[in-house]
């Protein structure tokens, strides 16, 4: 049988490098640019290496051996990131600072005191509400406001990933996430598979209750190389990190199942997508789609043990929302 093979560290360093290539472009493409948005965007560049970095092969496990003994303080280097990001970019208050520092240790500071308690303790689930409800309620996007339109997702998306990596993989040292870029025998069958069955049944399932239409543009297809790299790097890539390589992990432990982990996680995640738009709250038409979502990628994670084979999926799923069915407003 074929060994799964993983990114290696040059690998990484190039993804790295594309992905905050592809980021200046996009910024100076919606008109940024000078001392700010240069500030932004290397503060952006040193969280994505932690986020591409983490993924390569050996890297956590070096890293944590190398840096056992000052484990505790490695909250703070995000956080000092963040610091210079603020200041750099003009956009400093102690309120943001607090809330920023607040959410960088918090996590970590949980995990610490788990200790060597099994997989699946109290720490463990509240670490993971610390990372996901800020974030979820719109709150840690505050502490970033610049650059606006949007553009600052990519930002507090890296600080949040990089937070929870930190304190899940090297102060826990929890097993059984997949955070890693790699491919293995029957990864593709599993990719593909999720992500046709959940077309086969959510497509139809969706325009029969109105949540989306066909309706492809031109504009969109135009637009398709950017977004779709958009959609793996900071939208799949950080929900399956969270969703499955934290939470599918943490219940499948927890019940003793896969199986029942599969399907409470993508409940959870389902839940999730109750206050997402368009339409009003609580919105049931994507809480539905979002559950079928979550087993088709929890499938694919249960799978391979890696988020990146339910990271592709997921945007897959995304994409193709994008690309043929725009969703209806109500």
């Amino acid at each position: 049988m074929t060994e799964v093979r993983q990114m290696k560290v040059p690998l990484a360093a190039g993804v790295w490098a594309f992905v905050c290539l592809a980021g200046a472009f996009a910024g100076m493409w919606r008109g940024y640019g000078g001392h700010s948005f240069a500030v932004a965007l290397a503060a952006f560049a040193a969280l994505f290496a932690v986020q591409a970095g983490f993924a390569a092969e050996g890297v956590t496990d070096r890293l944590g051996a190398w840096l056992d003994s000052v484990r505790g303080m490695l909250p703070i280097a995000p956080f000092l990131i963040y610091l210079a990001y603020a200041l750099g970019a003009g956009v400093f208050s102690w309120r943001l600072a607090g809330l920023a520092l607040a959410y960088a240790i918090a996590p970590a500071a949980l995990l610490l005191s788990a200790g060597k308690r099994e997989k699946g303790c109290w720490q463990d689930y509240a670490a993971v509400l610390c990372i996901w409800l800020p974030a979820e309620l719109h709150i840690l996007q505050t502490a970033f406001p610049y650059p606006a339109r949007g553009l600052s997702h990519p930002l507090w998306a890296a600080y949040a990933i990089s937070a929870g990596l930190i304190a899940f993989l090297l102060i826990r040292r929890l097993d059984g996430i997949g955070y890693r870029v790699a491919w293995g025998p029957g990864w593709g069958f599993a990719v593909l598979a999720n992500l046709g069955w959940f077309a086969a049944v959510a497509i139809p399932l969706g325009l029969w209750i109105g949540f989306f239409r066909f309706g492809p543009t031109v504009e969109r297809l135009r637009a398709l190389p950017l977004v779709a790299l958009g959609i793996l790097v900071f939208n799949a890539w950080p929900e399956e990190f969270l969703f499955r390589g934290l939470i599918q992990n943490l219940l499948s432990t927890t019940l003793r199942s896969d199986v029942a982990g599969l399907f409470v996680a993508a409940v959870i995640f389902g839940l999730a997508h109750l206050n997402n738009g368009p339409g009003p709250f609580p919105n049931w038409r994507y809480a539905l789609l979002a559950t079928l979502a979550g087993l088709a990628y929890g499938s694919a994670w249960r799978k391979t043990r890696s988020i990146f084979a339910s990271a592709l999926v997921h945007a897959g799923v995304n994409t193709l929302w994008f690309v043929l069915l725009p969703t209806v407003g109500r």
